[in-house]
């Protein structure tokens, strides 16, 4: 037996080893149980894998990024095993790893029942404990179509090999190279209990899945089309130890109570409906004054900071986008067009920055006039799949607090600076203080422009963003199709990142436009455009403030700043003028002249999440004071009036939580 010479690269560490011939992975890293995989030469192979000679091998860490999607995608096929068990005529879709768990999609007669989701994690178990093993073995197309006859959505798969998608999940099942299915094989007698088509790599045995929950079912459309017939999915999660399955699902639970359309429903503040169409929000009185609030404080900080105000029309004449490209490239993203004017096709914009780009070349410029900042709320629409709507942060129409910048070149990086700095300053504004920053970068197969401008723009774009001392990320390939850009990447109040404002150069669009400025020599010159969505959209960021506060907004933002509560009916009146002064300082005060008792109001206002009750009785109408009630329970009595409204002032000037 031949020896063959091999390396594991842990980290920045190599190791050479020489070892026989027909050695695993599982022997390089025996009695290492958190490995579950080994990387070779930048592929993923399972611990089965047989090492040959001058082989690089990294051990993959089940807690690593790729160990999680490997121990995922293992229990996602234990769960389609359990699933055929108990349901025989079930004919498998696809089963793909996803952020924090998997899920399986399946063509069933009728829709799963909660208690058929316990039934199936409970047979699971059962196969978790038997500790079958997965097997890989490689297929020709003929034969994986001779084994599959029985699993229509399993042949149309081997049909897409080499060019299936990430986005759908079929590269789970087919890769670029060769056609392998896994089969899970009892460890006694070593027959087949199951198998699937798949690329792999899996775990050794089920017995290294050590914790996993499902979690709910819902129709999928197969592979994502409308077209496609509509399968049943079952989504789970699957962690490396019980403690933190435990935690994810306390995790889960808390976002699930701050759910903003949740929230939305209780706090009164906006609905979606029926009548209007998935994705077309409304906004309620208390949600309109919330929202008013945002927009004014912005209004005024951008006016500050040297933006013009401008407004566009919601349609246009789809030559406006043929001229910018979007029917290029984004026409999947856009509704259908109208066809009016004898025929002429009218499209609702899913972009302000074309009709910007008008209103620059609406009349000759100088470069005295740059950087010129445009600015607005304007409305968009975008066709969403109805799949991936999602209350307002996935809407069909939204607004953007979208501005355009035109500088020349020298004055673009020092106003990319200044742009991320207002950008990252207002979010501060709002109570976001945990950010990270990423870089995106040119999708080789889908941009405009030189390779030239494309590097200036994104090395530029790279220096701005580590000026900010924050951490930055690269997203190869992100951009969109006319420039790189900086996302700026905030983290709310249990942890999670949502994708904030995003700033792109762009070279492109000034060329498509024919776009020119007067220089201080005479000459006619190219301006550089800066797009920047503050916000994202009004509607997204709306429904992240109220899940990164539960409900509970500062006072500043809150639709009622405080509620004056009467201890008996002889108080009314003493709190309606404490609240009429209020009102004259521009605060939003209340007062609950209902009928029912003191504590049911207390009870009513801090359901609402008044930021502040104020409680009066016999002592304080004597007095010429109120009592201040918080939001934790806490009370300070004896508060004078004046006091108790510059009290109010001052928390909603400063825009504090409390």
């Amino acid at each position: 037996m031949s020896d063959v010479r091999v390396i594991i690269q842990r980290d920045s560490e190599r190791d050479e080893r020489v070892v026989t011939t027909g050695t695993t992975a599982a022997d390089l890293f025996a009695g290492e149980r958190t490995i579950v995989a080994a990387r070779v030469a930048g592929e993923l192979k399972d611990l089965a894998y047989a090492v040959a000679d001058g082989d690089e091998v990294e051990p993959v860490e089940i807690s690593s990024e790729d160990g999680l999607n490997i121990l995922r995608h293992s229990t996602a096929h234990v769960m389609a095993q359990a699933v055929q068990e108990l349901f025989p005529e079930a004919k498998l879709g696809i089963g793909p790893p996803v952020k924090d768990g998997f899920y399986y999609d399946f063509d069933v007669e009728k829709p799963f029942h909660p208690d058929d989701l316990k039934a199936i994690e409970k047979r699971m178990q059962e196969i978790q404990k038997r500790g079958q093993k997965f097997s890989r073995r490689v297929v020709t197309d003929e034969a994986a179509r001779e084994e599959l006859a029985d699993e229509p959505y399993k042949l149309e798969l081997i049909g897409l090999k080499g060019s299936a998608s990430h986005e759908d999940g079929a590269d789970v099942e087919v890769g670029a190279g060769e056609l392998t299915i896994y089969d899970n094989l009892d460890p006694k007698t070593g027959e087949t209990c199951w198998s699937d088509l798949c690329r792999g790599p899996h775990l050794p045995t089920t017995r290294f899945i050590p914790a996993f929950k499902l979690m709910r079912n819902a129709a999928a459309y197969w592979r994502g089309s409308e077209k496609n017939p509509m399968l049943q999915r079952i989504y789970g999660t699957a962690w490396p130890t019980k403690d933190e399955l435990k935690a994810h699902l306390e995790f889960l639970a808390e976002a699930e109570k701050r759910d903003h359309r949740r929230l939305g429903s209780e706090l009164d503040l906006f609905s979606i409906p029926e009548e209007i169409g998935s994705g077309l929000a409304v906004f309620h009185p208390k949600g309109g004054i919330i929202r008013r609030v945002m927009e004014d404080y912005s209004r005024r900080r951008h006016e500050e900071s040297g933006y013009e105000f401008v407004y566009t029309p919601h349609a246009t004449k789809g030559k406006l986008f043929e001229k910018s490209g979007h029917l290029d490239w984004y026409a999947d993203g856009m509704y259908p067009p109208m066809q009016l004017d004898e025929g002429t096709d009218y499209y609702l914009k899913p972009m302000n920055c074309p009709m910007h780009n008008l209103i620059f070349d609406a009349r000759g410029r100088s470069y005295r006039e740059l950087p010129l900042r445009l600015f607005e709320f304007g409305t968009v629409y975008r066709y969403e799949k109805s799949g991936v709507v999602h209350g307002l942060t996935r809407a069909r129409g939204f607004t953007q607090d979208d501005a355009h910048i035109y500088c020349t070149r020298e004055q673009m990086a020092e106003e990319l600076d200044t742009t991320l700095t207002f950008v990252l300053d207002l979010l501060r504004d709002y109570g976001l203080t945990d950010f990270y920053l990423e870089l995106s970068t040119k999708d080789e197969e889908k941009f405009v422009g030189s390779d030239e401008n494309w590097t200036e723009a994104t090395e530029t774009l790279r220096k701005v963003a580590e000026k900010q001392g924050l951490e930055l990320v690269m997203d190869p390939g992100g951009a969109a199709f006319y420039g790189p850009k900086i996302s700026v990447q905030a983290r709310d109040a249990i942890g999670r990142t949502w994708q904030m404002s995003t700033i792109q150069l762009d070279f492109n669009l000034p060329e498509r436009f024919d776009l020119e400025y007067t220089g201080a020599d005479g000459a006619k010159q190219r301006p550089v455009m800066i797009h920047r969505a503050l916000f994202g959209s009004i509607e997204r960021f709306f429904a992240v403030l109220l899940e990164h506060y539960a409900g509970a907004f500062p006072a500043w933002l809150a639709p009622v700043q405080a509620v004056g509560i009467p201890i008996g009916d002889g108080h009314v009146e003493y709190l309606q003028d404490f609240a009429a002064e209020a009102k004259k300082k521009g605060l939003r005060v209340e007062v609950d002249a209902s009928s029912d008792r003191m504590q049911k109001k207390i009870r009513n206002h801090q359901k609402a999440k008044v930021p502040f009750m104020i409680i009066v009785g016999d002592e304080d109408m004597a007095a010429g004071t109120v009592s201040f009630r918080y939001r934790d329970g806490s009370q300070e009595n004896g508060v004078a009036r004046d006091e108790a409204i510059a009290k109010l002032v001052d928390v909603v000037e400063r825009r504090v939580q409390v």
